[in-house]
């Protein structure tokens, strides 16, 4: 491929409202684009190292509280590299009234190595990840589900949510709970803006929320597992994407538990690496890494009753598939701000 580095060397900043700009506050591009990753992943025309956590509270930090870098090269027919740095603290929104989360995502030229391309990152980091719930929900929540709860109502649940009604319109309700009624009550207004036609519930527990649920998202910041198995209706899929929600049994009982990449989930003494590090989990009770069930090299939902646990611990392949696509995207319209090199 020909390189994409100018002459002489510049860099294309895109800010937030760029990529809403280039309908990154959509989901279609970013559904596109992490099943693209999450293929190429299962060919293994990937190279993504382990991610470092950066931490220096020592046993005061929060499980939130890390900045994180994030490296990865896609192959294929559009290489691609670069870097995702993302930074979370769980009390900047109580405290400095601003997002939990923040990032900004690196783009390297393959051939030259090369920086080509700087984005705003938190938009594209949460559209991904809701992404990933929605093509797993393809695959491992029963055909045609109608109820979907969502413990946590934070920005991360917003995108998730937004993106699942926009591609399974046979929801019906969503079932939501907080434990701040008010973020419940404020997610209800915005969803109900976009999808009048849903019926949404705040429940007064998450037991109760997650009982109602067919599909179940996690989008919290607890470093504390608090659902156990028996909330589970047959035939759940739960999307855990806030990782140490569920308790041990969960994994050990679930018919199948499904991750995006099994190096990155067995550490940080994330519940799967607590199971590994007792001797009670292991890479042979693993059912797929996500891609190879979307390549179809092993299977996906085989019947109604089964309780299917996806645990994403998130990919920077995911990150560069989505970034790649806005960048071009911004290529092609002018949109964004050159800076010089020199």
């Amino acid at each position: 491929m020909t390189s994409r580095l100018t002459q002489p060397p510049k860099i294309l900043y895109l800010s937030k409202s760029d990529i809403i700009q280039l309908c990154g506050n959509s989901s279609q591009l970013y559904i596109d684009a992490v099943s693209h990753a999450l293929v190429l992943h299962a060919e293994g025309k990937i190279v993504q190292p382990l991610k470092p956590y950066l931490r220096w509270r020592g046993d005061e930090n929060h499980i939130a509280d890390r900045i994180i870098a994030m490296p990865a090269y896609l192959g294929g027919d559009n290489p691609v590299a670069g870097l995702k740095w993302v930074g979370s603290k769980h009390d900047n929104p109580s405290v400095h009234g601003i997002d939990r989360a923040s990032a900004i995502i690196i783009l390297n030229d393959t051939q030259t190595h090369y920086p080509i391309a700087i984005l705003e990152g938190s938009l594209i980091s949460g559209m991904r990840t809701a992404a990933v719930t929605s093509v797993a929900a393809k695959y491992l929540a029963r055909t045609g589900f109608s109820r979907v709860t969502c413990i946590g109502c934070g920005p991360i649940a917003k995108m998730q949510l937004l993106t699942i009604l926009e591609q399974f319109p046979l929801i019906t309700t969503i079932y939501l709970f907080d434990l701040n009624s008010l973020a419940a009550k404020n997610l209800v207004l915005e969803l109900n803006q976009h999808f009048p036609g849903v019926e949404y519930h705040i429940a007064a527990t998450a037991e109760e929320a997650v009982r109602q649920g067919e599909v179940v998202i996690t989008c919290t910041v607890t470093d504390k597992p608090y659902i156990p198995y028996e909330w589970l209706q047959k035939g759940t899929f739960v999307s855990n994407i806030s990782i140490m929600d569920l308790h041990k049994e969960v994994f050990l009982k679930a018919d199948k538990v499904v991750v995006d990449d099994w190096e990155q989930s067995n550490r940080e003494k994330k519940i799967i690496n607590q199971l590994v590090i007792e001797g009670s989990f292991s890479r042979e009770h693993l059912h797929a890494e996500l891609g190879e069930i979307i390549l179809g090299n092993r299977s996906g939902r085989e019947s109604n009753e089964e309780i299917i646990v996806l645990n994403p611990m998130g990919m920077a392949i995911e990150d560069m598939a989505c970034s790649q696509s806005i960048y071009e995207k911004a290529l092609a319209t002018g949109v964004g701000f050159w800076l010089n090199l020199d």
